[in-house]
């Protein structure tokens, strides 16, 4: 019986915490919001990371415009959620057309999220990004996000291996520090699957039950849902702490509260 376990990352596989500024406040939000629950709290929005290395940003003036910093810095950027499909080409018109989100905004989330972050432990990957509305045609938000392992996540991912399980790792993070979590925790980059929408995360589930007698889907958050009915087992782990919406927890086979939980579901799966 041939299993494939997808995991999401951020909230799943790492612990994380995020820091959200609002561009037309100036403001930081306070609690560690979920941003996947910000943006698809409007159809408008869109959760874009940004391929930004966050010592360039620190180093940047921050009374420039974010949209002018990217411009100069041919910065790209990755769509990574969002309940509408946009073509690229109208999100990057929002990005490198925006008035009023300047550098210093996001620097601000940056400097925070790490802070709070290293409190905890040593940094262990970062990832800028912003929140655009195709509505208003501007940058909304600004957000930084810092994670670690959760305990025992090595180990987990060592033992699935030895098992025979192919492990995977679909996520709405860059690709690049996803493959560096990856190398982190031993999961190999030719099955890391960055900047992944809801609708790619499903797509991947349903092209592995191709592959696979067995493909079940890991994740925490609202972006997993498509990819949590695509899969043939669905597992929804609530060790990062926030509230998940209902749709989520009446949609998962299982729930668990610690992701090395995960070695007990696959075992019943397999008839270890």
């Amino acid at each position: 019986m041939s299993l494939a376990i997808v995991f999401d990352s951020a909230g799943t596989l790492l612990k994380t915490v995020r820091s959200v500024v609002n561009f037309a406040t100036k403001e930081l939000i306070p609690q560690n919001i979920e941003t996947t629950m910000l943006t698809f709290e409007d159809p408008a929005r869109l959760l874009v990371m940004l391929n930004v290395n966050s010592s360039d940003l620190r180093e940047c003036d921050g009374n420039q415009l974010l949209s002018a910093w990217m411009k100069e810095k041919e910065i790209t950027f990755g769509i990574s959620c969002g309940r509408n499909i946009i073509d690229a080409d109208e999100v990057a018109e929002i990005l490198y057309g925006d008035t009023t989100a300047t550098a210093g905004d996001l620097q601000k989330a940056v400097a925070t999220c790490k802070a709070t972050v290293s409190r905890e432990n040593d940094l262990f990957a970062l990832n800028a990004g912003v929140i655009v509305n195709t509505r208003t045609r501007t940058i909304e938000f600004g957000i930084a996000a810092a994670g670690y392992p959760f305990p025992g996540v090595r180990e987990l991912i060592s033992s699935l291996h030895k098992k025979g399980i192919a492990v995977y790792v679909a996520s709405g993070d860059r690709t690049e520090k996803l493959e560096m979590v990856a190398d982190k925790i031993g999961i190999p980059r030719n099955r890391v699957h960055g900047v992944a929408t809801p609708v790619t995360k499903a797509q991947i589930v349903t092209s592995l039950k191709s592959e696979y007698d067995i493909v079940m889907m890991t994740g925490d958050g609202i972006n997993d849902l498509s990819a949590m009915r695509a899969a043939d087992v669905s597992v929804l782990t609530l060790q990062q702490e926030g509230e998940r919406p209902e749709i989520l927890k009446k949609t998962a086979d299982k729930i668990i509260y610690d992701i090395r939980d995960v070695a007990a579901i696959a075992d019943e799966l397999t008839g270890e």
